[in-house]
């Protein structure tokens, strides 16, 4: 039995894997811990989850591995203490908020020999898998360019923090990128080579801190440019929180990929709000599923820290050309590894 524990209920997927753990059967979740008292107790009550005073507690439950869903700027602090258990991590996206504490938890990791998993799970979404295979057929040829789109709900009607900079490291770019840096580098075999941003505070619900809004332009390696619109431009009655596209243009048609296209779209009879229902595959199961194996079989896994320190260059990149109006040139990739 592979044993888990959750680190924070501070990410709003972390109840969402808390029954994701429990669809695995050979897997056990242990407990839960939170740096906010309250909060630790209210979601382990609700989810019936064991409650731990402190992380320190949680990990001295002889566990395999831990769920680090806490506030992006807390990743750092939460991956170190787990590697120096012992306890592989899957760490929710973004790995961390900036380069040197990225690169620090995947060193640390790599000294402590055990597992460090980043939670993208579109690389598990049925309709990405299966855009992807399209793309390795060279169904569309040669491609030439991307648009890709990540918009959604301001996450703050559910977690106030996602617009605190000091919590969240930053808004929509912080949030949003990474997905789609991951899906392109994943089925292009290609890095990014310079991106160019331009940032809003202008969308609702913001609080001036972080970006409502940014559209982000990349140009790869390989010469291919794209593009990714990773706002949070739904309103609050949008039927759901958010979604994720890509075309891909190529020489002989357009392949679109729509991850959240598996869904009812739910009218309720005495409600205005109109409601989406997902009846496809579940991208969080089987991500899930994707750590238990690769803690069990003792090997790396599908996501690794690398792949998450590659999305964080882009996203600090993007701050910075926001903040000059220039674009930016990124380091030749292939500097920075872990063990597999």
């Amino acid at each position: 039995m592979i044993r888990l524990g959750l680190m924070s209920f501070a990410h709003v997927h972390a109840e969402a894997y808390v029954q994701n753990i429990r669809g695995i059967l050979d897997a056990q979740l242990v407990g839960a811990a939170d740096d906010d008292p309250a909060r630790g107790e209210h979601f382990a009550a609700k989810l019936g989850v064991q409650p731990f005073p402190t992380y320190q507690d949680l990990l001295a439950q002889h566990l395999d591995g831990v769920i680090v869903c806490s506030e992006n700027t807390r990743h750092r602090a939460h991956v170190e203490m787990a590697a120096r258990a012992g306890v592989s991590v899957l760490c929710e996206k973004p790995l961390a908020t900036t380069l040197p504490d990225a690169r620090a938890m995947i060193e640390a990791s790599a000294r402590a020999g055990v597992t460090l998993m980043v939670a993208f799970p579109m690389r598990f979404s049925a309709p990405v898998l299966q855009a992807r295979q399209a793309v390795e057929e060279g169904i569309v040829g040669k491609i030439g360019c991307c648009i890709g789109t990540n918009q959604g709900q301001n996450p703050r009607q559910q977690r106030e923090w996602f617009v605190k900079k000091q919590l969240a490291g930053g808004g929509a770019v912080m949030d949003h990128t990474v997905h789609l840096v991951d899906i392109l580098r994943w089925y292009l075999r290609t890095e990014v080579a310079e991106v160019y941003a331009q940032t809003t505070e202008l969308l609702p619900d913001g609080n001036g801190e972080v970006e409502t809004g940014g559209l982000i332009l990349l140009t790869l390696a390989n010469g291919l440019f794209a593009s990714i619109d990773c706002s949070w431009s739904r309103p609050a009655s949008y039927p759901t929180w958010g979604g994720l596209t890509l075309e891909l243009i190529g020489e002989r048609g357009v392949l679109r990929v729509d991850a959240f296209r598996q869904n009812l779209i739910i009218y309720p009879g005495r409600s205005p709000e109109i409601q989406w229902q997902p009846w496809g595959s579940d991208a969080n199961q089987a991500m899930m599923a994707e750590f238990v194996s690769a803690i069990r079989e003792h090997r790396g896994p599908a996501v690794t820290g690398t792949d998450g320190y590659r999305a964080l260059e882009v996203i600090t990149a993007a701050y910075e050309s926001a903040r000059t109006g220039q674009p930016v040139r990124l380091p030749v990739a292939g500097q920075h590894t872990e063990r597999a």
